[in-house]
């Protein structure tokens, strides 16, 4: 039987993605080996892959590795998780601002959960700042109470804040600025004191926690009202329309794929060191917003597509990031035995090819909800 015998997806690229991910011989599998592993944020695009490549992993491997996810809304979760409740995942239902009760062993975490879209950084900053903390504090207790083997915070390139642009090469000891009192840094800042109390929880505690600062990562299988910019450039490209920029495009940052950043979370998991952080980015993605933009309308002329230019003047509510130049440095974990290996135009081929087989199998009729 070969991996290709178990669908987790109907979206064949996203298949692909799991199946490239589960098979690699980068990750020592042999530590899950009986073990169990607690994924937050489970259904987002992260926590989601993370979720099916262990299920895939694990059974294809014959690890006994029990894969729980807790979700808050199980119904959403079984959309998103279905058919690897088949083959050993578990869903615990719960809320991380709640303290986490399971009678189940937990020997490894991996915290993805936490508010991801911009708008809500400015609309929402207290229920942000919260969410981060209390999520991270209480997962950080469940970890502390079990005496996991090793956990994993999703932190961002955001908690660098805005650095120097002569000086972009950011490393994980690299940090810029951050003005706490400007509303949209209640993400950026929650996510730097997010990663102090992980810090202060290994020192005082023990807790085998490492932190992950993950560059914008996306991939197949993005949610279908997945709002970002990548996402915005693909469906414009998809349907013949102009790429509207609400910034002058300047922002230069790097990006990863999501199959490539799973790898890099289960690396940092199994062999990180205790109260580190890690970055995870493809360095050779680095790349202008008005760059990204100008090699989409040169790789897919049949689109039609046109580069506009459409800045409003009160552009701060709509929750941008602030303008920065940031090459995230990743030597650490590829230390590790890490690498990416999905460039920046491969990794819009698959995305593109994933939205375009999901648009048509909905228009099929053939979703199973």
């Amino acid at each position: 039987m070969g991996m290709t015998d178990v669908h987790l997806t109907d979206d064949p690229v996203l298949q692909e993605d799991l199946e490239r991910a589960a098979g690699s011989d980068r990750i020592d599998w042999d530590k899950l080996r009986g073990k169990s592993i607690l994924i937050t944020g489970a259904t987002g695009l992260i926590g989601s892959q993370a979720a099916q490549v262990a299920v895939l992993a694990g059974f294809r491997r014959q690890l006994n590795l029990k894969v729980l996810a807790l979700v808050r809304n199980p119904q959403k979760a079984q959309k998103v998780l279905g058919p690897c409740m088949k083959y050993g995942l578990e869903l615990v239902t719960g809320n991380i601002l709640e303290p986490v009760e399971t009678e189940l062993p937990v020997d490894y975490i991996l915290h993805g959960a936490g508010v991801t879209t911009s708008k809500d950084f400015v609309d929402h900053p207290v229920g942000t700042i919260l969410t981060t903390l209390k999520g991270t504090e209480n997962m950080l207790e469940l970890a502390r109470k079990k005496q996991v083997k090793g956990m994993v915070y999703l932190s961002s390139m955001e908690a660098y804040g805005v650095v120097d642009p002569e000086h972009y090469i950011v490393r994980e000891t690299d940090y810029g600025y951050i003005d706490p009192l400007k509303v949209r840094s209640s993400y950026s800042e929650s996510k730097r004191m997010a990663e102090g109390l992980c810090g202060a929880y290994a020192h005082e505690f023990g807790v085998p926690v490492r932190t992950v600062r993950l560059a914008q990562t996306f991939g197949a299988g993005i949610p279908e009202t997945e709002n970002r910019v990548f996402a915005q450039f693909a469906r414009s490209i998809i349907t013949g329309t102009d790429i509207v920029l609400h910034t002058d495009g300047s922002k230069a940052h790097c990006y990863c794929y999501t199959s490539d950043a799973v790898l890099g979370l289960l690396t940092a998991l199994l062999e990180g060191a205790p109260g580190e952080a890690y970055n995870i980015s493809n360095e050779e993605t680095f790349s202008t917003i008005r760059g990204m933009a100008e090699m989409l309308i040169r790789k897919y002329p049949e689109s039609g597509s046109k580069l506009v230019f459409d800045i409003p003047a009160d552009a701060d509510k709509f929750g941008y990031a602030p303008t920065s130049r940031m090459l995230i440095n990743a030597d650490k974990i590829r230390a590790l035995g890490w690498k990416p290996e999905t460039n920046l135009e491969e990794m819009f081929e698959r995305l593109i090819g994933s939205m375009k087989r999901w648009k048509e199998f909905c228009q099929a009729g053939m979703r199973a909800d």
